[in-house]
């Protein structure tokens, strides 16, 4: 398992990290790892305007997760009401998935929400027909909250559903 360092991107950024999201989640590349959407949605995951309003947001935060100075890893952090941070748009490098680095960027994810904005609680929102990346979740001790969001159909910026089931299946943990 490779080491990573992290950091908090910044507007030069952007386009590296669109790059990776997109990487992770759509089209053929996407298949070389286990977190692939494509087989759900076509479309784009994300784009620089969406990723350029969380770098300079003060409430939220893209992490860079780095091997030797390569970026490998992000995820968005945003503070919530109260004592709730929300994690999201989750991405390694498709083919250095399954080794590790989701976790340690899970684990720092959850540690910066707690020291910077005091989170008590981790939430998630994840397609539900991903079982297996829910199951994944769960492992790290992310439990179902029973709430149930509807996916944004029709939206194309959060992509073009091949089906019209989908639905997001809110998660969350207790953090320390």
């Amino acid at each position: 398992m490779s080491a990573l360092t992290f950091r908090t991107a910044d507007r030069p950024d952007v386009a590296a990290v669109v790059g990776l999201v997109e990487s992770a989640y759509r089209g053929d590349s996407s298949r070389a790892g286990w977190t692939s959407e494509a087989d759900l949605l076509d479309g784009q995951r994300t784009d620089v305007e969406t990723v350029t309003g969380i770098v300079t947001a003060a409430d939220r935060e893209v992490l860079l997760g780095f091997v030797a100075d390569k970026l490998i890893a992000c995820c968005e952090l945003q503070a919530r009401d109260g004592d709730t941070a929300y994690f999201g748009m989750f991405a390694v490098v498709p083919t250095r998935q399954g080794g590790g680095i989701g976790a340690q960027v899970l684990a720092e994810a959850e540690r910066r929400a707690a020291a910077r904005w005091g989170a008590q609680r981790m939430e998630m929102t994840v397609i539900g027909q991903r079982s297996e990346l829910i199951e994944w979740y769960e492992r790290k001790g992310y439990e179902r909250t029973g709430e149930i969001r509807p996916f944004p159909h029709g939206d194309e910026r959060f992509g073009l559903p091949r089906r019209d089931d989908l639905e997001f299946v809110v998660l969350a943990k207790a953090l320390g």
